[in-house]
């Protein structure tokens, strides 16, 4: 029977677990372990072990709420289950009322341990009489109730430390963004003045290799402050800190505008990008700075995710009272179990390490916040964004369709800043 028996045994102690699982294998028995009560009733699944053993003061569980829980699977209806107790008769009785076969009075004896098991595979059981189980029952259900209870109030403390820590977070990223502004505003204006400085010029036209330096500076600069100002920007946006700024908005010339900032990039990597203008609106009621921003991201995160050679069509439909949007390329595509995640802060599709530090090149760097940022200036304005892809595929290449839906009177008649919340 040993060599053909398969053991589990949920223990949290490191030393129980290792005697008995050298016991019973030296036994003849095959034995699974787990430290806790989650990761056993997972093994027990997976495996459907031909007897159970485990500890009735797990962390997680108690070996009453293992049974429980394991007896709900009709595989394993039939499988023993022992527990292991301290030995006092109101714990042996609790976990004979909750369907475990029999009971191990701990500290456990190795050398009879392996009869015992025999036993209870051999059809064993443990018996416990009315008197007790009259008290045992409700006793199980009022320890349920209380443990219940507990972790409720363990997880609304969890709760609330998290959000503690989160708001520490976000203040710690918005102060590092803003102290790191100041000294990057002025290495960029020393290396523009340095850049248009007659003595300069000169030293450029003699050596083009300094020339090239110092514009490699600039722009490394540039793209430092745009990654600050995403930050910043994300971080007003998440702690409800961002005036919306709401007056008449021309969407169809922030589209040109937008596009034609694309269009270097885009002639660079031979991507189309098509769009009809008569198709965009040219009075609405909106932030027309955080519009242009936010079509911006949309459009930037096409480019990056569509190889050289692709397209990106950019269509508008006026359905009065709404705009409805689309970005449609031909790149990557997205997992569906990632429709919802790539709109969440610092989130970045695919791997990481395959991300170059250029934006725009294809599958290039970011931090993750351009479709952030985009969602929290959309759903401000009373919008909604989502994303369809049937899949990722690199090679297939299905491509993705971020739809926007947005009101064409944000806010009402223009007016006060209103307050960004999302």
């Amino acid at each position: 029977m040993a060599g053909e028996a398969t053991i589990l045994y949920i223990e949290h102690d490191d030393v129980s677990r290792a005697l008995v699982e050298r016991v019973l294998t030296k036994a003849g028995y095959r034995v699974l372990v787990a430290a806790h009560a989650l990761q056993g009733i997972d093994l027990a699944h997976q495996y459907v072990p031909d007897l159970i053993l485990t500890d009735t003061n797990l962390p997680d569980l108690s070996g009453r709420e293992i049974a429980v829980r394991l007896r709900a699977d009709p595989r394993l209806a039939g499988v023993p289950i022992v527990a292991l107790t301290s030995g006092q008769a109101a714990g042996r009785d609790k976990a004979l009322i909750a369907g475990v076969a029999g009971y191990l009075s701990k500290p456990i004896d190795a050398r009879t341990l392996p009869d015992k098991v025999a036993g209870y595979l051999r059809g064993v059981r443990d018996t416990v009489d009315r008197a007790a189980a009259e008290i045992a029952l409700p006793a199980n259900s009022r320890d349920r109730v209380e443990r219940l209870e507990q972790t409720v109030r363990d997880l609304e403390a969890t709760n609330r430390e998290l959000l503690r820590l989160d708001h520490i977070k976000d203040d710690f990223i918005q102060l590092t963004a803003h102290e790191l502004r100041t000294p990057l505003t002025t290495v960029y204006g020393y290396s523009r003045l340095v850049q248009s400085a007659p003595i300069f010029q000169e030293v450029a036209a003699r050596d083009p290799d300094a020339a090239a330096a110092l514009a490699g500076l600039i722009a490394s600069v540039e793209r430092l402050q745009v990654v600050v100002d995403e930050i910043i920007t994300v971080s007003r946006i998440a702690l409800g800190r961002v005036d919306l700024k709401i007056g008449p908005t021309n969407l169809r010339a922030i589209i040109q505008q937008v596009t034609g900032d694309y269009a270097r990039v885009a002639e660079q990597r031979q991507i189309a990008l098509v769009y009809d203008q008569d198709e965009w609106p040219r009075a609405m009621l909106a932030d027309a700075a955080l519009l242009e921003l936010a079509f911006s991201n949309v459009l930037g995160n096409a480019i990056k995710y569509t190889p050289d050679g692709g397209t990106v069509t950019l269509r508008a439909q006026v359905a009065t009272p709404l705009l409805r949007a689309s970005v449609t390329d031909t790149g990557v595509g997205i997992d569906p179990a990632e429709h919802e995640a790539i709109f969440d802060r610092f989130y970045t599709a695919g791997d990481t390490q395959l991300h170059s530090t250029s934006k725009t090149a294809f599958r290039g760097g970011g931090l993750g916040l351009g479709l952030a940022i985009c969602r929290g200036i959309i759903n401000a304005h009373g919008g909604r964004i989502w994303v369809e892809s049937p899949r990722y595929d690199p090679q297939g290449l299905p491509g993705s369709t971020f739809h926007i839906e947005l009101p064409l009177q944000a806010g009402g008649p223009p007016g006060p800043a209103r307050r960004l919340v999302w």
